[in-house]
């Protein structure tokens, strides 16, 4: 009964005239950007992070959510027209939505993918308001030792989750710890990594970091691509809707990837990503129906599963982060970071302190699904026009827009240069092989560890045999440590590489 007086709520916060036009705010703004080549949703929630200081806070969190879908609804259009994927999980969604689009069955994909994605974000966000009573008692019996416990498995999971190579997914990770160390110990006062530079002894910005390393990093990545990889399937898309054959293929599969992305979106590390990875490998495994099209040739299945994975994967990955404080993922990293700015401690507290806030925000994303439904389909000729346009016309307005987002933070043109030097590193990683969303997670948890290690050695008065002898905290190091050695198994080695090698 609880569920339903929160619900309700939680609905009537949602549908106050204001938050319902921020709702609606957010999803045209994140499709848009979405869309556009080369910007995906951690890009795009990055960039207009600075546009919420103004707002209220639920209107603010409201819009970002609305961002978030808005643009992974986006990024998986590019996918099929431009064989470009807007962010890490469309990569497999380009596999045969791109092939659907060159045999002329771009409509039937991009509705495959709309329907997907609808069904599994209203499943997503029903078990986040199920769960999240639950969670958030259990969170209460956290100490510092439990959270900074749960932090490590949380760092350990965004490696052996991150597509590529480990050595390299550990690497990114202590970068992003290193440069979360830069600026002034709160405990001492005393600068530490600034170099006798003024502006670094505020640490470095969490917007100029992902700003650069994520928007500006992908700006240069397609400029330094010819104009002919960016073939544009525009005039080919025709009949949205797809055939009886194609529902039957594609139900089943929508069923399994919601389940999927249910279960590996809570996954600390960027569990959606691995999720529609998980649901391509698993459509692939399943036996083909008669007449069916071989998957990488444009199967309808190898789009409807990643993107309902995916997109159940980014509901159910808001559980971490509004239960316990821990963002699971580089975007609810970025979430964080927006709940900050208003002053808001992410944790278990928010449901207490924060109840029209944290249930107006799940209400929201039901009618934040329904508003995509209705924005991406019928209106799909004018997301298609958007992608002709030549990108030499796009990029300087994107940069530009960067620069005005990162200078009105802080009102210092410092910050500017640091988004473009961040911006050439996210470029090196590109080219590099390295995927930079672990950096983001270590650059936002590093200061929350520092800050739970001393408390918890605080009050054990220096004794670290208190991460073992609290059960929770114990049991955690023991999850993580159990991670670790399962994916150093040759034989799980082998089988992690071959499921992240799906082109």
């Amino acid at each position: 009964m609880d569920l339903f007086n929160n619900l309700a709520l939680g609905f009537g916060v949602a549908f106050t005239f204001q938050n319902l036009i921020y709702a609606f705010i957010g999803c045209l703004l994140g499709t848009l950007i979405g869309v556009l080549p080369g910007i995906g949703p951690l890009a795009t929630i990055a960039m207009l992070l600075p546009a919420t200081y103004a707002l209220p806070p639920v209107a603010a969190l409201i819009m970002l959510a609305g961002i978030y879908y808005g643009a992974q609804y986006g990024g998986s259009t590019t996918a099929i027209l431009v064989n470009l994927p807007g962010e890490s999980s469309s990569v497999v969604t380009v596999i045969d939505g791109y092939q659907m689009a060159r045999n002329g069955r771009a409509g039937p994909a991009l509705a495959a993918a709309g329907m997907g994605s609808f069904f599994a974000g209203c499943v997503g966000t029903l078990i986040l308001a199920a769960f999240a009573a639950p969670l958030t008692e259990l969170a209460f019996k956290f100490g510092p030792a439990e959270y900074f416990s749960l932090m490590i498995l949380g760092l350990i999971g965004a490696v052996v989750l991150a597509s590529g190579s480990l050595i390299k997914a550990v690497a990114m990770i202590v970068l992003g710890l290193l440069l979360g160390m830069v600026g002034t110990d709160v405990n001492s006062g005393v600068a530490r990594f600034s170099f006798d530079i003024p502006e670094l002894t505020d640490g470095i910005g969490f917007i100029v970091i992902a700003m650069g390393v994520f928007g500006y990093g992908e700006i240069i990545h397609n400029l330094s691509k010819h104009a002919s990889e960016r073939e544009v399937f525009a005039a080919s898309v025709t009949g949205l809707m797809p055939t009886k054959e194609d529902f039957k293929n594609m139900v089943p599969a929508v069923l399994r990837g919601t389940a999927l992305g249910s279960l590996l979106g809570i996954l600390p590390g960027g569990g959606a990503v691995m999720a529609a990875f998980a649901a391509y490998t698993i459509e692939k495994k399943t036996k083909l129906n008669p007449g069916e099209v071989p998957f990488g040739k444009g199967n309808i299945r190898g789009v409807a599963a990643p993107e309902a994975a995916n997109n159940a994967g980014s509901q159910t990955s808001f559980i971490p982060l509004l239960t316990l404080g821990i963002p699971p993922n580089a975007v609810m990293a970025l979430m964080v970071g927006a709940m900050t700015i208003h002053n808001i401690q992410p944790g278990p507290q928010v449901m207490t302190a924060n109840p029209e806030l944290f249930w107006g925000l799940i209400a929201s994303m039901w009618i934040g699904n329904l508003m995509l439904i209705v924005l991406n389909l019928p209106l799909i000729g004018i997301w298609i026009k958007l992608l002709t346009v030549p990108y030499r016309w796009l990029f300087p307005s994107i940069v530009l827009f960067c620069a005005i987002g990162v200078y009105s933070t802080n009102n210092n043109t410092w910050d500017i240069w640091m988004v473009a030097l961040f911006g050439i590193i996210g470029y090196a990683f590109i080219k590099l092989g390295t995927e930079p969303a672990p950096l983001l997670l270590g650059f936002i948890l590093g200061p929350m560890m520092e800050e739970y290690l001393r408390r918890a050695l605080l009050l054990s008065r220096g004794d670290w045999s208190v991460f073992l002898t609290r059960p929770l905290s114990a049991g955690l190091l023991a999850a993580a440590v159990l991670l670790l050695v399962v994916v150093l198994m040759p034989s799980i080695k082998a089988k992690r590489e071959e499921a992240f090698v799906e082109d």
